[in-house]
């Protein structure tokens, strides 16, 4: 078989009969997957994963260390560690007020986040039903 009869998987024939449906958004390119993977995996281990929630979770966007630190049965040199992983993967943000630190969510970075893990909208996959089209 020439390379000129070889089909590309993903693409649509001519004819519009290929075996999967089109693309809804453009992948996302090498450069920015590796950027976005340092930040998942700052996410990756459950005690930072729950610092974070605890973050966003708090009212008024911020909450001290001394607050995040009872909440786990680790030591405070390891919480701080922690923080620091969450604070260069751009995550959170932070400040010093006295002898406390306060850190606050980088809303920028999450936003992203949950753009990569959105599922692109196809307006002729949604039914009245299913307004956000996730049963397909």
């Amino acid at each position: 078989m020439s390379k000129q009869e070889l089909v590309v998987l993903g693409q649509d024939d001519e004819d519009g009969s290929g075996c999967c449906p089109t693309l809804l958004s453009a992948p996302m390119g090498q450069d920015r997957a590796e950027e976005l993977a340092k930040v998942f995996k700052a996410l990756g281990d459950p005690v930072r994963l729950r610092l974070l929630s605890m973050i966003a979770s708090r009212d008024g966007g911020e909450i001290c260390v001394c607050d995040l630190t009872p909440a786990f049965d680790l030591s405070q040199p390891t919480i701080s560690h922690h923080l620091k992983l969450l604070k260069q993967a751009g995550l959170i943000d932070s400040e010093r007020r006295g002898t406390w630190v306060y850190y606050r969510l980088l809303p920028a970075t999450t936003d992203q986040l949950a753009a990569v893990l959105a599922r692109p909208q196809d307006s002729a996959r949604q039914s009245p039903t299913d307004p956000a089209g996730v049963s397909s």
